[in-house]
Order: C-alpha cells, then structure tokens, then sequence
C-alpha cells in the first residue's frame, strides 16, 4: 500500500502544484487539508445535503435572475480557466452535443485552461480519457477530474490507515482509483450477484477491518450491499460514509434520463440514519484541488454546467463565475421558476452559443 503525503508548507503544496510521472496525483490532495483518522464522527465544511439543500441555496435568494448570456467575448476574456461538466454539456449518454469540439478548440486557440469535471463514478481519469478519444476530443488525463478520483484522494487528504479496508458500493470507476491511490477494498460489481437468503436466526457477517463505505452509481446495487455497507457503517467503530455525488439522475443514454448515484446513497442514509460525507459536486473539495493544483484564483475560473444543484452551486460554493447550459437537466422553465433559488451568472442553450454569440457581437 502507498504511503500518505503530507506537506507542512506553502512550498512544500507549491512545489507539487503539477503533476510529474513519478508522482501519485492523490499526494496532492493531502497537502490541502491533512487530518488524522479518527473514531470520532467526523464534520467537515464541505459535507452537503441531500439536493436541493434549503440553507445553502438560501444563501443566494438575494442574488439578482441569470441573464442570457448575449456577450461571449465578454465572459470569455473575463477567465483564465473553464471547467465544463461532461453529462450534459459535453455528451449525453455515448452521443457528443453539436458544437463542442469546434468550441473547445476555439477556447484553447485563446489561451484557456480546460478542465472537466463529472459526477459520474462509473470511469476513472484513464477510463474517461478513453471516451473523450473515442467521440473525437482531445483531452488529456490530467484535464479530467471524475468523483471515483475525488473519493480516492479524500481518504488520501485525511491519512486514512492503511491497516483499514474500503467498502465500495458502485462500479469499476471507483475500484480503479482506490487501487492506484494504494487502498485496500472489497465490494463493487463482484458483489452485484450476491443473494441473501433469510431463513430463521440468519444473521449476515460483514469485515470488521472496513473504515470507509464508498457510494456511487451503481447498476449492480441489490440488497446484499445495502446491509453489507449498512453493518459497515453502523457497526465498526469510526466508520466513514462518502458518497460520490447525490445526483438525482443522470444521463446513461440520449433518450431520456436515468435514476442517478443519489438514489443509492439515498438507500444507505435511510438504512443507517446518518448523512455522507459527499466528494463531489456541489462540494468545494474537487475546486481546492483545482485552485491549488493550477495555481489560480477561483474568481478567474467559470463554472459551466446543466444542473443548477450540483454544477452551478458549486461554481458559486467556490466563488466561480457560473454559466448554465440548457442542454442537459436544466430547463428554462426550471431555472426562471419562483421556487428555484439558484441563479447562474449566465445562461445560454449550449456551449456551442459561444461560437454563434461570439459572431454575432464581432459584427
């Protein structure tokens, strides 16, 4: 197993604020925030509620209506990085939205840092890569920030022990970057075929070792893992509940959308009665990284994305500029609606509008 990096200066997470070959990504997360494991429940700043979350939404009930977004140029030359989400904005399900790599490809001809940042734990950084070259983009592994990564170099930040075992509830995603990260774990798809059989005095034995419970998306979910996990967490002393993200649904294909991660971590925080600690978006813990990883002010990155929920809170979580696209979840009905609190800077129907938008305003 792979030791846990901790630096104890400014110099120090400088130093490491780009990735090099011979180093683990996930040392990078550990010099944020270094916390010691602890029996203890644990709270952190960056733990959200179940979507939408009244008190944080509440926060921005003051914050004047998005305005469509008429002045690409305008946005564009106001940033230095953009971070779009992929379901929605980029693809939906295996199809690529029209427009976007003709935008992309304007962006970095003007100088702009492209990150992309998903919800979506089924792929890892290497997996996701894969997909963007296979629908004909060109962005690099490090560009790419999945919640199956965030969770891995979670447990890094907080020098989980190494004599301790994750439990996995979701896909392969997730498996992968533990075991970069050098974590040791059990569950996942292996465990989708497994059957409990209730017969009089059954009682189901689960490994004392787990220190962690990890959910995502999971196709696979069944009974078997809601108690294995839910024994895990209420049971063994200390036990760490994160989730990847609470999205509600998501885009397994074009054709409509599907029940997402939040419905399975909604199963655990039923069975268990106590709320994750959650990694993804809306969290700021993948914007830190961001931030440090790349050495920049958060006031010159631009949140792009198609919930309000997730994406857009956590541009403004982060202090972002915000745009929404209405190619995904989101509607207009749905954000100019009176009982929607979250309003984006912009708004606009797709990424593609910047080229269109930007046309129009050089006339």
């Amino acid at each position: 197993m792979l030791s846990c990096s901790s630096h104890s200066s400014r110099a120090a997470l400088s130093a490491f604020s780009h990735f090099l070959p011979t180093i683990s990504p996930y040392s990078k997360f550990s010099s944020l925030s270094p916390k010691p494991f602890s029996s203890k429940p644990l709270n952190f700043g960056w733990r959200a509620a179940p979507p939408p979350n009244p008190r944080m939404a509440a926060s921005f009930s003051a914050r004047a209506s998005a305005q469509p977004l008429q002045n690409a140029d305008e946005l564009i030359d106001s940033v230095e990085t953009f971070i779009f989400d992929c379901d929605g904005v980029i693809w939906k399900g295996d199809s690529l939205i029209d427009g976007v790599p003709e935008t992309l490809d304007m962006l970095r001809s003007r100088g702009k840092r492209l990150v992309f940042v998903t919800n979506n734990s089924t792929k890892s950084r290497k997996q996701y890569g894969k997909k963007f070259e296979t629908l004909g983009l060109n962005v690099s592994e490090e560009e790419i920030f999945a919640s199956s990564f965030a969770a891995a170099a979670y447990l890094k930040s907080i020098n989980f022990p190494e004599d301790k075992k994750v439990y996995v509830i979701g896909e392969d995603g997730i498996l992968k970057e533990l075991e970069l990260a050098g974590f040791d774990y059990l569950g996942g798809p292996e465990d989708g075929g497994k059957k409990i059989e209730l017969k009089p005095g059954f009682l189901m034995e689960h490994d004392e070792n787990v220190g962690a419970v990890v959910v995502g998306f999971d196709r696979y979910f069944n009974y078997y893992k809601i108690q294995y996990g839910t024994l895990c967490i209420r049971e063994n002393p200390g036990c760490l509940f994160i989730a990847t993200n609470r999205d509600a649904v998501t885009h397994l294909t074009d054709a409509q959308e599907w029940a997402g991660g939040g419905s399975m971590v909604g199963a655990l925080a039923g069975s268990t009665q106590r709320e994750p600690l959650v990694v993804g978006k809306p969290s700021t813990f993948m914007m830190d990284y961001l931030a440090s990883k790349f050495g920049i002010l958060k006031s010159q990155i631009c949140m792009v994305g198609d919930r309000l929920d997730t994406d857009i809170l956590f541009g403004q979580n982060g202090g972002c500029k915000t745009l929404l696209v209405l190619s995904g979840v989101t509607s207009l009905s749905m954000l100019q609606s009176p009982n929607n609190s979250i309003q984006p800077d912009f708004y606009t129907n797709k990424i593609s509008d910047f080229l269109s938008l930007k046309a129009t305003t050089a006339v």
